[in-house]
């Protein structure tokens, strides 16, 4: 009886942690998720890229006003999809085989709404 329980509370425990997970992944919208997971590595979760390789690539400051308005949406699009490089070196990877448009769009959408207005 005792092994039952337990089976059932670590069963109970993992579909609620799993609940949970998703619960905060709606929550917190389907951009942040994947900016979180592919993306604040090198610009940061706040899009300052404050980070080891953001420093490394001397990657822009995307709360920065002046920054947002040099970049269109368009390009945005094409930098998530095809990636960057400078040199003909990759700086930053593509992510069009990885994400549908719906999942860049949102991508771009996280990006504008990083901005400080500063």
């Amino acid at each position: 009886m005792k092994i039952k329980t337990r089976t059932l509370l670590r069963t109970g425990a993992v579909a609620g942690a799993m609940a949970g997970a998703l619960c905060w992944t709606a929550w917190a919208g389907p951009a942040d998720g994947l900016w979180n997971s592919n993306c604040a590595s090198c610009h940061g979760k706040d899009g300052k890229g404050n980070t080891l390789m953001g420093h490394k690539l001397h990657i822009k400051d995307l709360t920065d006003a002046k920054v947002q308005a040099a970049l269109t949406d368009e390009q945005a699009t094409k930098d998530i999809k095809d990636g960057i490089k400078e040199n003909g070196r990759p700086v930053m990877k593509a992510f069009g085989g990885k994400f549908n448009d719906d999942q860049v769009k949102a991508l771009v959408a996280k990006v504008r709404s990083l901005k400080s207005g500063k």
